[in-house]
């Protein structure tokens, strides 16, 4: 499953550091075994259910996401450079990661995907942290995982988590009709 998943998201591999990178697929393999997912699904898993017939899948919107990440760090790095550090492993392996839990909050049901049990019980940030620290990745991939959404609101964000949040939400909100 881990060359499949890296073939279709060779975003693992700008995660520099190869321990982080395990950790991180290890995380993201954990959540589909624990979900029933197998890698050919996650092109046709919508990434919301707040939207009805997305046309696009989860995959998709972590890969634009882990992109515009990428983006907005190196556009920073090139003009401010390290007055405002940016971890890049974290912040990738976060973006990665930040939906991770949707392969716990959503199943399928005949030509449908809906909430779970787990995802009426808890929201893919509550359960994204549990695979992260269940895989032994650190508390800052955790923390972006957490608050990226709107539970975060209400809290204070790293650097790497602003970025990630206003890349998640960029990539969402203009689809909403």
């Amino acid at each position: 499953m881990k060359e499949e998943l890296i073939k279709l998201l060779p975003e693992f591999n700008e995660i520099r550091d190869s321990s982080l990178r395990e950790k991180t697929l290890k995380a993201f393999i954990m959540a589909m075994e624990k979900g029933g997912w197998k890698p050919a699904d996650l092109p046709k898993i919508p990434f919301t259910l707040l939207i009805k017939d997305t046309n696009v899948s989860l995959l998709d919107h972590i890969r634009a996401v882990t992109g515009v990440c990428m983006g907005m760090a190196k556009a920073i790095d090139n003009v401010i450079g390290n007055r405002l550090p940016i971890n890049w492993d974290i912040l990738v392996s976060g973006a990665i990661l930040h939906d991770v839990g949707k392969l716990l909050e959503y199943k399928k049901e005949g030509d449908q995907y809906v909430k779970s049990l787990s995802g009426k019980l808890l929201r893919h940030p509550y359960s994204g942290v549990q695979i992260a620290t269940l895989a032994g990745l650190p508390d800052e991939v955790s923390h972006i995982i957490a608050n990226h959404s709107h539970e975060g609101d209400h809290g204070k964000r790293t650097t790497e988590g602003i970025l990630l949040h206003h890349a998640d939400f960029t990539t969402f909100e203009p689809l909403k009709p």
